[in-house]
């Protein structure tokens, strides 16, 4: 018995060693705001599992959030875990943070498109925001609350107001995008998921969402294939929204794109060089588009350089430019929302 158990110890550990990068040793305390929600639960699991994580600060409005950091707690990981809720609280859990994730907010439901989540959404970012100003300044701010395209730069202009706004620590994760594009290219090449890269532009919302499928290695579409694909991707958040008929929309998934976002802004944090991702970020890749998902290299102060679109066919670049004035307008949306309110 005793070494059936030691098996199934040698089995977790290694699988925690696939899932997040063995850095060099480093102290990070992390906040999940929003983790008792359908996200944030699995998302701040997977932060207590990261190595590289030593305090996690767990914030919800539900009463729920000091039972969930209670649970996580008995892991036996070094983070140290203590939960928060009630809005009085939530300055106390953002204070002293390196990194912060944003998964607060209502989840999409059959038929709401990520606008309709805007009037709900776009006050709790807001108020994340004043209060990372005032107790984490200079910690990386990675959102998930819907609609991205908007939320962002509702946080950037409330951190103007501050005075702390700095945009090279400022990102929307657009992480799903490529882990679903990842997915159904390996599925239709017959590929491995786990190598195969698809880099995702622009967006994070139905049409704005242009994986560009000629970059990817090793690959080849047929015109109907690429269509299909594209069309899946785009909308790959209507599949499961639909697929959960009421229950929800992605959570498990988005929990495991935000969890690697967030060890990848660590890893680069402790000293780790070369690592690209793509982010939805203060850009100036598209002209008159202020913030735009592209490849970023990330340091320890954040983004260290913004990557251009690349090569593109014919196909992207009408993608590119059907979809550039819908993304100018959802940014613009989020900023007149926090200059008036």
């Amino acid at each position: 018995m005793r070494s059936v158990q030691k098996s199934l110890s040698t089995a977790s550990k290694h699988v925690q060693a696939r899932s997040f990068h063995r850095s060099a040793a480093a102290n990070f305390k992390v906040a999940v705001v929003g983790a008792a929600g359908g996200i944030g639960q699995p998302l701040s699991l997977l932060m207590k599992q990261h190595p590289l994580v030593t305090e996690l600060s767990l914030f919800d409005l539900a009463p729920v959030t000091p039972g969930v950091a209670a649970d996580l707690s008995h892991i036996d990981t070094k983070a140290k875990v203590t939960g928060y809720t009630g809005a009085e609280n939530l300055e106390n859990a953002l204070d002293g943070c390196d990194v912060v994730v944003v998964p607060a907010g209502v989840p999409r439901k059959p038929g709401m498109t990520r606008d309709d989540l805007f009037n709900i959404n776009a006050s709790i970012v807001a108020g994340i925001a004043s209060a990372a100003a005032k107790k984490c300044p200079k910690a990386s701010l990675l959102v998930i609350s819907n609609p991205v395209n908007s939320t962002v730069p509702i946080m950037a202009e409330v951190l103007k107001k501050e005075g702390v706004y700095d945009p090279t620590k400022l990102f929307g994760v657009t992480t799903l995008d490529v882990l679903r594009s990842n997915t159904f290219v390996s599925e239709n090449q017959g590929m491995d998921p786990t190598t195969t890269k698809v880099t995702v532009v622009g967006g994070h919302a139905g049409t704005t969402i242009v994986p560009l499928l000629s970059q990817v290695a090793g690959a080849s579409f047929s015109d109907a294939d690429r269509d299909a694909l594209t069309q899946r991707i785009m909308f790959g958040g209507d599949e499961v929204v639909k697929a959960k008929a009421g229950g929800g929309s992605a959570t498990l998934s988005m929990a495991v794109a935000g969890a690697q976002f967030a060890d990848r802004v660590m890893r680069a944090k402790s000293g780790e060089e070369g690592i690209v991702e793509c982010a939805y970020v203060q850009s100036e890749v598209m002209p008159g588009c202020a913030f735009f998902s592209s490849p970023i290299t990330l340091g320890k102060d954040g983004v260290q350089e913004i990557h251009g679109v690349g090569e593109v066919t014919e196909y992207e670049q009408g993608l590119l430019d059907d979809m550039l004035p819908e993304l100018i307008k959802q940014v613009e949306k989020g900023v007149e929302y926090a200059k008036n309110n």
